[in-house]
């Protein structure tokens, strides 16, 4: 007999212990996702809490902003602009800015190596500083055509004796020319200045030697009594190069204290003075001898 092979049973209706037919389960879809349970509403005081810190999170916001913009406001503002915060002036005047006068065609500068003589060859008068913001010129010094006459610069000295002196000593030094500016500020000081030229800078240099000598003026000014050295302006820092010399007026003085200064600028000699009924500030005198310095350099 031919072995035959088993069968594989097809499944068929499984049989219950009661002896009915089971029928198959269908599948069962899963259950729809449910979505999640909404949170107790937050009680009343929680949500004026929410409400203020919102508020103040915006007006914060809004501070940063207006702060911002008035920091780069400040920012953008001149000092001087702003207030509270304005600097307060130390006294310097406030000048116009300095330009030297054009020299001739080829000329040297006063203190150029090739300049033996140290000669200024632009034009004197132009060489004088400018006046102060708000000061009042002082025409009298300008003379017909700018030349102040010598017998005007010799006003300035108090004893006739020495006005002789120093008259013969400049006719002798053989003075050119004599240019002249003043004016007075706001606060009453009143400015003198004289451009004395000669020939070289070694006639200034002796002349120099005799008006200005260590300790004292070598001729006293009108109105002065005791004149010192003034050692404060020794000590600062110096635009030239050239020597310059001043004093101050010391007390006891009378109605006016005196301040002088004379610059030996190669063929020039300068002669600045200052008064001020009272006091004279020291910070305008050295500021206008510095810039006067500078012109002639």
């Amino acid at each position: 007999m031919t072995e035959q092979q088993p069968q594989a049973v097809e499944p068929g209706p499984e049989t219950t212990p009661a002896g009915g037919l089971a029928t198959a389960e269908a599948p069962v879809p899963p259950a729809p996702e449910q979505a999640p349970a909404p949170e107790p509403a937050a009680p009343a005081k929680d949500r004026r809490v929410l409400r203020a810190v919102l508020r103040w999170t915006a007006a914060v916001v809004v501070f940063a902003a207006v702060g911002a913009g008035t920091a780069y406001g400040i920012a953008g503002m001149e000092r001087t602009d702003v207030p509270g915060l304005a600097t307060e002036s130390d006294g310097r005047w406030d000048y116009p800015t300095l330009t030297r006068p054009p020299l001739p065609s080829g000329s040297p500068r006063p203190f150029a190596e090739e300049n033996a003589a140290e000669a200024h060859y632009a034009d004197l008068r132009a060489l004088l500083l400018p006046a102060p913001a708000g000061a009042t010129d002082d025409r009298a010094l300008r003379g017909d055509d700018g030349w102040l006459p010598t017998k005007d610069f010799l006003k300035e000295f108090a004893d006739d004796d020495e006005r002789a002196d120093l008259r013969q000593m400049l006719k002798d030094d053989g003075l050119r020319h004599i240019a002249a500016r003043g004016w007075t500020t706001e606060d009453g000081t009143s400015t003198r200045i004289y451009l004395l030229r000669f020939d070289t800078s070694v006639i200034v240099d002796d002349l120099a030697a005799r008006m200005a000598p260590f300790g004292a003026p070598g001729y006293q000014l009108r109105g002065t009594e005791t004149s010192v050295a003034d050692e404060g302006f020794a000590n600062l820092p110096w635009p030239g190069d050239f020597p310059r010399w001043a004093y101050t007026e010391s007390k006891p003085y009378g109605a006016e204290q005196v301040r002088q200064a004379y610059l030996g600028a190669g063929d020039v000699l300068a002669v600045i003075v200052q008064s001020r009924k009272g006091t004279a500030a020291s910070v305008p005198f050295r500021q206008t001898v510095t810039l006067q310095g500078q012109l002639l350099g």
